[in-house]
């Protein structure tokens, strides 16, 4: 069995002593859809599981941490966020090539596309926008310090170091000089909020890093995946990211963005400024500043981009969709800037 990042017999052979009971070790397989983390279904005689390992190549220093994924799951059990079950955690890199973790399977739908709703009748895609709302604000309503996680990140000055750690994760991964990037970390840094809440924070939060049982009544999100950047950190950046994702009906250039899909194109689905204001409603959060976090949604997925088009350049990247996705990021820097350009004081 040939599965790129994968030693089967090793790993078949830690599973049976670590997470029995899966039962036997069938076979494993990689799970489409992940740009970054790699994530594989491994089917077995009880019940399958799930594995998430770093990306092949171009792995940034403080990227794809395996461990903190691995805590943050396990701190979240039982609380209104709803997770994977946490089920054993590897450091040994001799049994794939790197550090993983295994989760129980949920049986739900990362959804990314429109299609995938099939005939879910408006009113129903509304709700599930408007539960996509409610999770991100369950999220930063944890009490981090009960739940294990006091020292899971620094949340003061959250915003002045994550400029510098993503300016430092372009300087690694750039492919060519832009300098409309340059001129965005500059205004970034002068418009930075002088104070922030801090609450723990998922990173990289949009429908698709979840997983839904449509048929629900309404429907339900069943666990939050792809933990990856999760940090204690100000809670608007997570929604501003989430928004830089999102598509609004006539957003042409938003449409172009090999990043994430048009399932917010669904009839019924709330739009960006629906779901802001939902979100604001449900975590009594003032969102006034939000302009200047979908900027700075802006430039981390285009610094994030840049690196995954720098992987696939060295042909590291597993799966498909990858040729064009280096034709986002100057997109994504100008974006960048008309939101500063709306929003300047």
């Amino acid at each position: 069995m040939t599965v790129p990042g994968i030693d089967w017999p090793r790993l078949a052979a830690w599973l049976a002593a670590h997470v029995p009971s899966a039962g036997e070790p069938l076979g494993v397989s990689l799970i489409s859809g992940g740009k970054s983390n790699l994530t594989y279904l491994v089917e077995a005689s009880e019940q399958p599981v799930v594995l998430r390992r770093p990306p092949l190549g171009h792995v940034l220093p403080t990227a794809h941490d395996m461990r903190r994924e691995w805590r943050v799951i396990s701190a979240l059990a039982g609380t209104p966020v709803p997770v994977p079950p946490a089920l054993a955690f590897c450091a040994d890199e001799d049994v794939v090539g790197a550090p993983f973790y295994v989760m129980g399977h949920v049986a739900g739908t990362a959804v990314l596309a429109k299609e995938q709703l099939g005939d879910l009748p408006p009113e129903r895609a509304r709700r599930l926008a408007e539960r996509l709302a409610e999770v991100l604000a369950a999220i930063h309503d944890v009490d981090y310090r009960q739940a294990g996680l006091a020292d899971f990140g620094r949340p003061e000055g959250y915003l002045a170091r994550q400029l510098q750690r993503w300016e430092q994760q372009w300087e690694r991964s750039k492919t060519a000089d832009l300098p409309e990037y340059d001129r965005l970390v500059a205004r970034l840094r002068r418009r930075m909020p002088a104070t922030s809440a801090s609450t723990l924070v998922h990173g990289d939060y949009r429908l698709d890093n979840t997983l839904v049982r449509l048929t629900a009544e309404p429907p339900e999100i069943l666990a939050v995946v792809d933990w990856e950047m999760s940090t204690l950190g100000d809670p608007l950046a997570d929604l501003g990211l989430t928004l830089t994702y999102w598509q609004d009906p006539g957003d042409d250039e938003r449409a172009g963005l090999p990043v994430a899909g048009d399932v917010t194109l669904a009839p019924g689905f709330l739009n960006a400024a629906e779901f802001a204001a939902h979100y604001a409603k449900v975590s009594g959060r003032d969102i006034a500043d939000l302009g200047f976090y979908v900027a700075f949604g802006n430039f981390k997925l285009a610094v994030i981009v840049e690196g995954i088009h720098a992987r696939f350049r060295q042909g590291k990247t597993v799966g498909e969709g990858f040729d064009g996705i280096g034709a986002a990021v100057p997109t994504l820097i100008a974006r960048a800037h008309r939101m500063l350009d709306q929003e300047a004081p």
